[in-house]
């Protein structure tokens, strides 16, 4: 039997393809295993959404070619789609497969496998240019479970929306959906394995629907997989703050089906960079949204992605980031430096921020997210949450863990019969080190 090992990188878009990845090798006879070093395939699939993340993807290929030198290395991802001449410099790897090939890329393993050199791996090309053209939303068969008790379902790819620093369009290529039957057959299919949630993902997701031959939209599609009951709940991973519709958030306020978290990304705070960045809202619009969110769901989780030191960046401007985000009542911060990325408009703007001083702002941020997010564990105790127990106890104390509607993970007494089950939960204490605790309640029917 051959073995494979995968090593990922970034955005959980990046994961969910990995485990489809696994899920048609290990149905067709391969061995996934933990180490690298028994493998007989290795699968990087790298990030690029940063420099660092770019160069951290060419390390790890190095490390594992090192690790392993008798295992064919593959190279696959979004910096193999944008940087092929990067990726070329890695010696020894056995292929590099830009974003359509890396689909095909189980297929090809296997034809390896079989002594077929025609349609093996060597017979993948690096992508000629730096940039994706594909046009076809490619789905994989069957519905991809993982090995965690939440499952993810990529129903969007691509995006459209070029902003000034972002080499993600470029490496995805234009945005497409996944046809509306066959989210509701994935849906259909995670329920009846026994998921009870489902992380819906994409590039940009909010553009979900608009390039289907019968239009539809991100709201119509969650109101249908409600009014089906496809599956116990359904989570958004991240939306653009223009396409958080009111319907949205409605169907979290009235608990169908979707959870009361929203993962939002604002970037930045201050109106000019925001106009620089090529982002289509004002700080005046999400501080609006944020208050409408809270209004009608005071439980809902509401995180928000921070861009820090886009070029032009001044005190002031970072004032107006930090300001916006102590003033309002967001649950956790995500931050991230800006970084440079070549073949974007940004690369060459002028007023560059100095490194240091975005280490400080980024610091700045991170503490005031963590600030933000123990008030937000405050104001979710001592009341019934939506939960879901995981599959696996935590290793440290051998508690159950719950992951809640709102994204808070508590531990809690009980026996393995309620793994996999949809309760609710009351957060009652957090220790030293922020661990939650909480109390099992009924099992939700």
């Amino acid at each position: 039997m051959k073995s494979f090992y995968i090593e990922t990188l970034g955005c959980k878009v990046n994961h969910y393809e990995s485990d489809a990845m696994a899920l048609q090798l290990s149905r067709n006879g391969f061995q996934r295993v933990d180490d690298q070093e028994e493998a007989d395939v290795v699968i990087v699939n790298s990030c690029a959404v940063t420099s660092k993340a770019a160069m951290q993807s060419r390390q790890a290929a190095r490390k594992l070619i090192r690790s392993n030198p008798g295992a064919k290395v593959i190279f696959t991802g979004c910096h193999a789609q944008t940087e092929p001449e990067k990726a070329k410099e890695i010696e020894n790897l056995c292929c590099i497969a830009g974003h359509r090939d890396k689909f095909r890329l189980p297929e090809a393993i296997m034809a390896w496998a079989g002594n077929d050199r025609e349609r093996g791996i060597e017979s993948i090309a690096p992508p000629e240019s730096g940039r994706c053209h594909e046009r076809e939303f490619i789905s994989f068969e069957p519905a991809v479970t993982g090995d965690k008790t939440r499952a993810y379902l990529k129903i969007q790819d691509g995006c459209n929306a070029f902003c000034t620093y972002c080499i993600i369009p470029h490496a995805r290529g234009r945005s497409r959906s996944m046809p509306e039957d066959q989210v509701m057959d994935h849906l259909e299919r995670l329920n009846s394995l026994g998921y009870r949630e489902a992380v819906i993902t994409g590039i940009h997701a909010g553009e979900y629907g608009l390039d289907l031959e019968k239009k539809s939209s991100l709201t119509e599609l969650f109101e249908k997989i409600h009014a089906g009951k496809r599956i116990h709940r359904i989570r958004l991973s991240s939306i653009e703050p223009r396409e958080l519709t009111r319907g949205l958030i409605d169907l979290a306020a009235e608990k169908k089906t979707l959870c009361d978290h929203f993962h939002i990304s604002l970037q930045s705070g201050d109106n000019t960079i925001l106009k620089r960045m090529h982002r289509p809202y004002d700080r005046e619009f999400f501080r609006s949204l944020i208050l409408k969110i809270h209004e009608k769901i005071p439980s809902a989780a509401i995180g928000v992605d921070i861009l820090q030191g886009f070029p032009g960046e001044t005190e002031a401007a970072f004032e107006n980031t930090r300001s916006l985000i102590e003033s309002l009542p967001v649950s956790y911060l995500h931050v991230f430096p800006f970084s440079p990325r070549k073949g974007t408009p940004a690369y060459d703007y002028p007023d560059k921020v100095d490194p240091k001083t975005i280490k400080a702002r980024c610091a700045v941020m991170r503490r005031l997210g963590e600030k933000k997010t123990r008030e937000f564990e405050k104001r979710s105790r001592n009341r019934p949450l939506d939960a879901v127990i995981q599959g696996k106890r935590d290793p440290g104390t051998g508690m159950l863990k719950a992951v809640t509607s709102n994204y808070l993970t508590l531990l809690v007494n009980g026996g393995d019969e309620w793994m996999n089950r949809a309760v609710t939960v009351t957060l009652d204490t957090a220790d030293a080190d922020n661990t939650l605790y909480g109390t099992l309640g009924p099992q939700i029917l």
